[in-house]
């Protein structure tokens, strides 16, 4: 009998996977941190001779430590869904910024610098750079094939959030994520569509609707009073009920759409929300907030 539920976790050294892997071990996860790729096969099959009623539910991080090995990775993917085994594929990211400073509060070397010396002074830092420029170069194959949470704005609590929020989804259906952000704070790195909703009246500029956020009632009833949001809903909405079904024929299980506006908090909210509410009967829906859910 298949293993029910595997979960691969990899990503950009510094982005949340030590996070993620404590995450699914408390869910119930038998984890395994930096499996050599070609161990992987072998791990499956024992799992597989256990007792159904025995088998666990397995979470395997592979990151550039196994760098060599990598291209052998994909391959064996590939084989155990053609098996009709589950595997979902997690793939964390953050900004080339965020991964800098977080090197450098930690004082943790990148596993690809020799010797794992530690680095000063604006030359230092350009040798970072390029040196996660060569890891997401390695392990774009890998990206292509995965879901990916950008975790540059999170904080290890909300990570823990997402990723059970992700694992928790059924594997066999395509999830669809609406994600509010601010575009003061960039585009989320993960998101394979973005719409801009800064061109809708901003309930930022009335007094009694500033301190409150697209999901409060008030403001909610506002912007349901605008035509152009009735509009811009409609249209993003068309949008994806065009070419969803394409994706789905392509296999995809994940897709993210990110809303942005100036702030995170209104407008953007607001249109997540009532996206959210129009595909929930769709399938598999999960809202992200990322600038208020930061709070």
């Amino acid at each position: 009998m298949s293993v029910l539920d595997i979960v691969l976790l990899t990503g950009i050294s510094g982005s949340g996977k030590s996070v993620a892997l404590n995450a699914l071990e408390d869910t119930g996860y038998f984890c395994v941190d930096n499996l050599p790729p070609q161990l992987l096969r072998g791990l499956v099959d024992l799992e597989q001779k256990r007792a159904p009623e025995q088998q666990r539910r397995l979470a395997v991080s592979v990151d550039v430590r196994s760098a060599q090995s990598l291209p052998d990775l994909l391959p064996v993917l590939t084989q155990l869904r053609q098996e009709g085994i589950k595997v979902r594929s997690v793939f964390l990211d953050a900004s080339t910024d965020a991964l800098v400073r977080r090197f450098s509060e930690t004082r943790r070397p990148h596993p690809l610098l020799q010797g794992g010396e530690q680095l000063e002074g604006s030359s230092g830092e350009k040798i970072l750079v390029d040196t996660i420029n060569l890891e997401r170069e390695l392990l774009s194959p890998l990206r292509e094939v995965s879901t990916v949470i950008d975790t540059s704005l999170l904080r290890p609590a909300q990570l823990r959030t997402w990723i059970h929020n992700v694992v928790q989804a059924v594997p066999s259906r395509l999830t669809l994520v609406f994600e509010s952000f601010a575009f003061k704070h960039g585009v989320p790195i993960d998101a394979d569509f973005v719409f801009d909703v800064r061109v809708l009246p901003n309930p930022y500029y009335i007094k009694e609707l500033k301190p409150l956020t697209g999901r409060d009632q008030p403001v909610m009833d506002y912007l349901a009073q605008q035509p152009e949001s009735a509009e811009m809903i409609a249209q993003i909405e068309a949008f994806l009920l065009r070419w969803l079904p394409s994706m789905e024929e392509d296999q995809r299980s994940y897709v993210t759409v990110a809303i942005g506006c100036t702030g995170g908090q209104h407008r953007s909210v607001y249109c997540v929300e009532q996206l959210a509410q129009r595909f929930g009967a769709r399938g598999v829906v999960l809202t992200r907030h990322r600038e208020q859910d930061a709070r």
